[in-house]
Order: C-alpha cells, then sequence, then structure tokens
C-alpha cells in the first residue's frame, strides 16, 4: 500500500509539474490584441461597402459630396486612439484631374481610400517617433489600406504613412512644411525639380550626366486684386500708367464707385457681391529631362496652360445672417416700423416734438439730420425735377397693381428720400413731411407750377389718394394761373356773351315765330357754351329732329314758358305730360375727382344735370329724365317708338322704390340752365380743400400710403437694372410684385390696425424684397465684369442662384450659412481674354509687386498658390522590381509602377512636400 501510495503521489506530481510549464499561446499580449482590433475593424469596413457604411453613421466632407468618412476609437495599454476611414462613392475619380473636392492627403500621395490614425488628445498628433513607427507597423500587418499618422507640431501639417501592397512592394509616406523662409532655390521649378531628383539620384554628378525621364503636372492659382486695392493702386498711379488703367473691352477702372450706372446708385451705394476671382491654369501631364526644360516652363504664359478654371469670391455680407446689408429692404423695414408708431398720434405735427416720443430711448433713437440736409432733399425733391416725366417708363407690368404712386411722380420721390432722411424713424418722417407740405403751400400760393406733377388730364384714380391729391392740386394752380393772367379779358368777354345770350332767349308777350329762335340759338346762344366748359346732351345729335321747323311748331303751346340752355330736341321723343318735345340740355364738363370726392361730386353732377334739364323743359317730370339719362331704368312697351303719345311704360324696380335719392335730388334742383349754375370745379376751393387735407392727415393714413409707394417705388427702380437675359431674375421679379400687391392690399383698403398681424407680413415682404435685392446686385455686378462674356455671368448666376434658392424664403436669421458657394467653370479659349484683363499690369507704388520671385507671370501677377506633381516610373523589365516571391504576383514587364512620387504645394514664403517611394521588401 505504502509503495502504491507513493507512486500515485509520484504520478501526481509529474503531472502538476507537467502543467506549469505548458505555454497557452491562445492569450495574446496587448499589441496583439491592438493589432486584431484594427484588422477587425478594417475588414467590417471592407465588407460593409460604402452605402452600408452611409447607413452605419459615415459623413461626407464639409468641401466635398464625394468624400465620406467613418469613425473608430482603439486602444492599447492606457491609450485611446481615433482611427478615420476616408473613402468616396465614386472611386474613378482621376487624381491628375486636379479635383479640388480632394482630400488634402489624396492630393498629397495619390491614394483613394486612406486611413489616418491619431491619438485622442489635445494636439492629435504623435510626438514620439517609436509610438508613430508601432502604429504604422499594426496598420501594415493588419491590412493593405494607406494609413497615415500626423507628427510633430501641428502647423507643419507633417504625416508619415505606410501601405503594404502585398508580398512585394511597400510604400512609405512623408509630408512636411517650411512655413516661413523658404530657400531661394525652392521658390523656382528648377529648384523643385532637382529636389526630386536626388530622391533617385544618389550622387550630385548625375543630375547633368543622366536624363531622367520625370512626369509633370503643374497647377497655378491666380487671384485678382480685391476692388479697395485696386482703387488705391489706381489712385496712386501716375499720368502715364493712368491712361493703361482703361480696360480693352470697355469698362474703365478709374470710375468712383462699381454701381455708378446702376439704378439704385442715386439713393445708395452697393458692396460689390464679386469680391474677386480665383484663375487656376493646369498644364496636363508632361515628361521633363532636364533642369533646361524646367528653367523654360517657368518663363512660360498662362494662356499656354490646358484649362483655365475659374471660381468667384463672393462678398460674405451677400448672404450673411446679420442683416447688417444697406438697401432699400433694409429702409424699408425702418419705414415698416415708423408705420406700427403712427397709430400713437393724431396729427403728425404731434412726433414733431421730442417730448412726445415716449421713452428716452426712443427719444435718442429718433435724431432728425441738420437743417442743411433737410433743406437739400427739399431742393432735390422741388427744384431739381421741374419737367413733367414719363410716368411709364420703367414701370413694370404688375406695378399699377400695387395702389401707390408712379416712380418718378413727386409723392414717391418724397417716400424714397424719406427711407434715408435721418433713420426713417417716425420723428424724422413727420420733420420731412411738414416742411415738404408748407413748400407745397407756397407754390400753391405763388401759382407755380407743381413739380414732377402734371397739370393737365385725368385723375390716375389707380394711384394713392394723397397722389391723386397732388395731381389735382398742379392741375388748380394751373387753372388759377390761366384765371390770374387773362382775369381781364375773360371777364369782359364773359359778359358780353352772358348779356347777349339773356337778350335772346327771352320769350315774352310779343310774338316771334319759332323759326327764328331756332336760327338764333343754333347761331348765338348755345354754341359759344361749348367753347366755355359746358357739353351738349348725352344724348346723341343723331338723335335731334333734322327738321327743326317742324319741331318747334309742335310746341307752340309753351309760348308762355322760359326754355332755355337747349341743345334741340332729342329724336321724336315727347315728355310725358303735354305732347312736347324732349329737349337735351347743355351740361357742364365733368368735373376731376379724386376717389374721396366721387360720392359727393356724383351728386352735385347730378343735381346741376338735372336742373340744366328742367331749364330745357321746363314741363319735364321726373320719368322724362330718367328716359333721358338713364334709358335702361325705363321700362316701356315700345310706343315711343310710333310716335304715340303719351308713351305707355313705368320706372325700374331701382328708381321707383321708396326713398329713392335720385328723387329726392331732382325735389329740390331748381330750374338752371349749366352757363348759370356755379362751375362743378372751382380751383381755388378745390385748392385750398387739398391743403387742408395734406397738412390734417392723419399719421397712420400717411404712413400706408407711403409703404405702399415706397415698396412700389423701390421695386421700380430695382427693375431698372440692366442684368441681360437671366429669366431666374425675371421670374423673381414677377413673383415679388405678386407678392407686393396681395401683401399690401389691406394698406389699400384702410384695414389696417395698430398692433395688427399686417404689421408681420409687412416685415416678412421686406425680406422677400431684400432676397431680390441681393442676387440683382450680384447679377449686375457679373453683368458689368463679363459683359463680353454672356456664358460666363449667366453660368456663375444660374449656380448660385440655385445655391442661394432654399434660403428665399427664409429671414436671415434663418439663412443657413454653413455651406458655402464653391463654383468651378471652366472657361473656353475665346473667353480668357475677358478674364486676363481683369489682372491689370500692376503700377510701381503697389506694395505687393516689389517681390516678385515664382515666374508664370500673368499681366505681371504672379500665383498665389503652385501646385506640382513629380513622379517617376519603372517599368517591369527594371531591376529588382522584376523578381517575383514565391505564391506572389507576378509583374508584366511592359507594366509600369511609380516609383517615386513628390507633390509640392506653396508659394515664396510657404513651402509644403509630400513624397511617396515604393520599395521592394
Amino acid at each position: 500500500m505504502a509503495s502504491t501510495s507513493k507512486a500515485n503521489l509520484t504520478e501526481d506530481d509529474e503531472e502538476e509539474e507537467e502543467i506549469e510549464h505548458f505555454d497557452d499561446f491562445t492569450l495574446a499580449s496587448s499589441w496583439e490584441r491592438f493589432i486584431s482590433e484594427i484588422e477587425a475593424t478594417c475588414r467590417q469596413w471592407s465588407a460593409d461597402g460604402p452605402k452600408n457604411l452611409l447607413e452605419k453613421g459615415a459623413v461626407h466632407l464639409d468641401y466635398s459630396n464625394k468624400i465620406y468618412r467613418i469613425k473608430s476609437e482603439l486602444k492599447d495599454a492606457t491609450k485611446i486612439y481615433s482611427m478615420e476611414y476616408y473613402f468616396g462613392i465614386d472611386n474613378n475619380g482621376n487624381i491628375s484631374d486636379w479635383n479640388c473636392t480632394l482630400h488634402d492627403l489624396q492630393l498629397c500621395f495619390g491614394v483613394k481610400e486612406f486611413l489616418v490614425i491619431s491619438p485622442q488628445s489635445a494636439s492629435g498628433v504623435v510626438l514620439d517617433a517609436p509610438e508613430s513607427s508601432k502604429l504604422l507597423s499594426a496598420v501594415a500587418i493588419a491590412f493593405l489600406w494607406p494609413a497615415f499618422v500626423p507628427v510633430h507640431d501641428p502647423s507643419r501639417k507633417a504625416f508619415i504613412g505606410i501601405q503594404n501592397m502585398g508580398t512585394i512592394f511597400t510604400r512609405r509616406f512623408e509630408a512636411d512644411r517650411i512655413g516661413s523662409q523658404v530657400p531661394v532655390k525652392f521658390m523656382h521649378l528648377e529648384g523643385l525639380y532637382e529636389l526630386f531628383v536626388s530622391k533617385f539620384a544618389y550622387w550630385t554628378s548625375d543630375h547633368l550626366t543622366h536624363l531622367f525621364k520625370v512626369y509633370l503636372m503643374m497647377k497655378l492659382t491666380y487671384r485678382t486684386l480685391p476692388n479697395d486695392d485696386e482703387n488705391d493702386g489706381i489712385q496712386d498711379a501716375d499720368a502715364e500708367n493712368a491712361e493703361s488703367e482703361k480696360m480693352p473691352d470697355g469698362g474703365n477702372l478709374n470710375r468712383k464707385h462699381w454701381d455708378d450706372d446702376c439704378p439704385w446708385s442715386e439713393w445708395y451705394s452697393a458692396e460689390d457681391p464679386v469680391k474677386g476671382f480665383d484663375l487656376v491654369t493646369t498644364w496636363s501631364e508632361k515628361v521633363i529631362e532636364s533642369s533646361l526644360e524646367m528653367a523654360e516652363m517657368e518663363n512660360a504664359s498662362p494662356h499656354e496652360a490646358e484649362k483655365w478654371i475659374l471660381t468667384p469670391n463672393l462678398s460674405p455680407n451677400l448672404d450673411s445672417s446679420k442683416g447688417d446689408r444697406i438697401g432699400f429692404a433694409s429702409q424699408l423695414q425702418l419705414l415698416v416700423s415708423a408705420l406700427d408708431m403712427s397709430f400713437e398720434a393724431q396729427f403728425m405735427e404731434d412726433f414733431v416734438s421730442v417730448e412726445n416720443l415716449g421713452s428716452d430711448n426712443l427719444k435718442s433713437s429718433m435724431v432728425i439730420p441738420p437743417p442743411t440736409v433737410l433743406d437739400r432733399v427739399l431742393k432735390d425733391l422741388l427744384l431739381e425735377g421741374r419737367q413733367f416725366p414719363d410716368f411709364a417708363k420703367g414701370e413694370h407690368k404688375s406695378s399699377r397693381a400695387i395702389k401707390g404712386a408712379p416712380l418718378e411722380s413727386l409723392f414717391a420721390q418724397f417716400c424714397l428720400h424719406s427711407l434715408w432722411f435721418g433713420n426713417c424713424s417716425i420723428r424724422a418722417i413727420a420733420v420731412l413731411w411738414v416742411e415738404f407740405v408748407r413748400e407745397i403751400r407756397w407754390y400753391w400760393e405763388e401759382s407755380q407750377p407743381l413739380p414732377k406733377m402734371p397739370a393737365h388730364g385725368s385723375i390716375d384714380l389707380a394711384t394713392c389718394l394723397i397722389n391723386q391729391k397732388l395731381q389735382m392740386l398742379a392741375i388748380c394752380i394751373e387753372k388759377k394761373r390761366e384765371l390770374n393772367e387773362e382775369f381781364q379779358d375773360c371777364l369782359g368777354s364773359n359778359d358780353d356773351v352772358f348779356v347777349h345770350m339773356e337778350e335772346d332767349i327771352q320769350v315774352g308777350e310779343e310774338s316771334t315765330s319759332f323759326l327764328t329762335q331756332s336760327q338764333d340759338f343754333d347761331g348765338k346762344r348755345d354754341s359759344p357754351l361749348i367753347l366755355e366748359g359746358f357739353n351738349e346732351s348725352k344724348t346723341s345729335i343723331s338723335k335731334f329732329s333734322t327738321n327743326s321747323q317742324d319741331a318747334y311748331s309742335a310746341d307752340k303751346s309753351t309760348s308762355d314758358s322760359k326754355r332755355t340752355g337747349s341743345a334741340g330736341p332729342v329724336g321724336s321723343m315727347k315728355l310725358l305730360n303735354s305732347c312736347q318735345s324732349l329737349h337735351a340740355p347743355f351740361t357742364q364738363n365733368a368735373p376731376l375727382m379724386t376717389e374721396d370726392m366721387h360720392e359727393e361730386r356724383l351728386r352735385a353732377v347730378e343735381a346741376f344735370d338735372m336742373s340744366a334739364f328742367k331749364a330745357a323743359n321746363p314741363d319735364a317730370v321726373f320719368e322724362d329724365f330718367i328716359r333721358w339719362h338713364s334709358p335702361g331704368d325705363w321700362e316701356n312697351d315700345g310706343s315711343e317708338a310710333n310716335d304715340k303719345w303719351p308713351p305707355r311704360g313705368k320706372l325700374s324696380q331701382r328708381m321707383s322704390g321708396p326713398g329713392n335719392s335720385w328723387r329726392k335730388i331732382w325735389n329740390d334742383a331748381p330750374s338752371l340752365p349749366a352757363y348759370e349754375q356755379k362751375p362743378l370745379l372751382d380751383p381755388n376751393r378745390e385748392g385750398e380743400k387739398i391743403l387742408h387735407y395734406l397738412e390734417t392727415v392723419r399719421p397712420h393714413q400717411l404712413l400706408e400710403q407711403m409703404v405702399c409707394t415706397a415698396f412700389r417705388a423701390s421695386a421700380d427702380t430695382l427693375h431698372q437694372t440692366n442684368f441681360g437675359s437671366l429669366k431666374q431674375m425675371t421670374t423673381k421679379m414677377d413673383q415679388l410684385y405678386h407678392t407686393m400687391a396681395s401683401t399690401l392690399r389691406p394698406l389699400q383698403a384702410n384695414l389696417l390696425s395698430g398692433n395688427s398681424e399686417k404689421i408681420e407680413d409687412l416685415k416678412r415682404l421686406c425680406v422677400a424684397l431684400e432676397h431680390v435685392e441681393k442676387l440683382l446686385t450680384l447679377a449686375a455686378s457679373l453683368r458689368h465684369k463679363f459683359i463680353q462674356a454672356p456664358r460666363v455671368y449667366e453660368a456663375i448666376f444660374s449656380d448660385y442662384y440655385d445655391f442661394y434658392l432654399p434660403n428665399m424664403g427664409k429671414g436671415s436669421a434663418d439663412v443657413d450659412i454653413q455651406k458655402e458657394f464653391d463654383l468651378k467653370l471652366q472657361l473656353r479659349v475665346n473667353e480668357r481674354q475677358v478674364m486676363s484683363n481683369m489682372f491689370t499690369p500692376p503700377t510701381a507704388n503697389q506694395s505687393w509687386r516689389k517681390v516678385l520671385s515664382m515666374g508664370n507671370l500673368l499681366n505681371g501677377h504672379e500665383p498665389i498658390l503652385r501646385q506640382i506633381v513629380f513622379s517617376k516610373r519603372d517599368s517591369g523589365s527594371d531591376c529588382h522590381y522584376a523578381v517575383s516571391t514565391r505564391g506572389g504576383p507576378h509583374m508584366d514587364d511592359q507594366q509600369e509602377i511609380e516609383t517615386y512620387r513628390m507633390y509640392v504645394c506653396g508659394t515664396s514664403n510657404d513651402l509644403r512636400v509630400a513624397l511617396c517611394v515604393t520599395s521592394y521588401d
């Protein structure tokens, strides 16, 4: 037993000893787990493919919609790393196309999809060389994608990278940057070429004795001078250089401002939305075999480049959300605010006094300009526009749908001046209005023609009431002038005519033949009245009896009656109560009326017509007047056509109803011929009534009409902009007018009230006008610059319109400014000269010309950025690159591989170099 136990014990000890010395290779180290995690993540991304990665959270880069990025976190011991995978949905693009939407590392090293591994630290770069080598080794072991690690200081944009290309080749990457003091040698193409050759030519003598076949691609970027710098340079130029500043296409850079010939320049000076242009010239791949060829290429003209690509540099204020842009829209916003405040007072004079403005903040914000500014505005309004303008000129087809005043009229000009007077506060408007009305009264009292208003014709009732009043006042001033100038002559001649007429039309006890009376009527009494402002009968003369002797012989029973102011019988019509001919009277001309006078004046016209009818037909009744004046309101059985008397018929329901106003007027109207009636239009009385209206108009009524007129005048001014054949702009202008007409309709009908929601609608209308105003300034600027190349400005505007269109329904605060407008337009050969003319030759006084270092000048301008790709290729038959390993791919003798590649980007003060070397392992 003892031996057995001892034997068993020995066996157990041996088993325990074997277990203690067992090496378990399934337990990996942290380094191996890190590599395994990288490999698993990369394989999962590769298996998912681009489309599935988008569903898993991949996002596109801000500057490119074709490159996407997905991110994952990795942990190695105590450190956490971020691994980003960059890929594109379309991998068919060619790096040699100089596509500006490529990632920086794609340009530097010519790769398509790649990884970037960086530590999650403040700097985001790897500062330890062993650590960077360790990371790259891990990726090279794990997968075949190119991998990069940021190193050194972040400002250097330095990277090192590696790509395991199977069992034969390995590509190594390195990029670094010189931020200042670039060696003079590397400012020139010859020095850069020698730098690249030195990477594979081991001896300096090889540069001269061997002809290396180097492939070259080059991209040069030029930028036009900003407008401010350009103007400063022109002002500093001497007389000789000033003559050369004039461009061949007729544009003169020596003008004061870019928009001097634009219609809005009378009111404000707009910032040029086009700050300049970037011109990219590219040379396709060519073979360079010596430094001498590089020196010659440095002297080559940009016109020899294969492609010219244009990028406009637009002003940040063009789509800014700050709302600090000055224009019609911004001033109309202030006018709408003034309208909102106008309900707080009864008269405009109440806003002139500071004490009536309420809070201190309100008082401080309503500062009015000095008297000199006020005098200048009034002078521009009243003294410099004496001739009557053409109101229809430059007017949009839908402009009259807005009940304002025509653009060139006096009130429209007042409204536009009000937008820029002071800060367009209610107080500034009140001060300007009070002085404006005082000046209008001076023109009335001195009988001087009212500027910018027609003194003849009819009142345009499609305009606002104040414009109608001013037009009426201009007519009254003209009639008042005529009366003053011809008073004595008119007085004498009128007395003679009326005395003679009174004597001839008396029908007394002495018998006089009606034939003689008819002759006197035709020749003496009534015909002069037509010349003095009276109308013949409203009934056509053709209805009068052709035989006046027979007509009057039938009226002998009226010998005791007094008939005055008759224009003759109306056909065969007879009066209802006597078998006498119905005579048409002479009536006064219809007076000029504004829309608020219609109801009152129409009643007066009817009363005067009834008086004249009674005088011409002493035995007439109300029904006779209706038969003559409004035949549609007399229902007859046709008896008048058969000359039957008395005619049978009745009044219409409208005229026979109880309390009919026409019958009441008839009952009150005296029998009075037209020449004895007082004139329907008394210019003195009407002029004073108009001035009283202007002096006592309610503030909200004035501001309502000002808002309508200001919107219409602003839009009409912008409509005169010459923007060429841009259909999008034409459509947008049409839409703006329709929007204005519908939004301003409540103001035209006086339906606005304090704190109304309509105020918010007006503010939204200002936003809509602002969008259109921005597009118009851009269209005008582009057309001015490319008037000789219309395809260019049409293409740029169309692309920006599509970019800006989603924001046009939003307010300024809601505009998305995260996305930038970035257009690349390739110019045609015949368009290059137009672009070249924008690079005006620099003057000696311009500081930026003092150092020119890079060559390839365009009209004396050196490129702001130069990008070059050098590459060297070797065929499969060359040296060790043709050897294949067991199980590895076999190199075709004719297949070429890019063994060296160097990307150079920079200027005379900044140089970045990226090198890619393919080696055989």
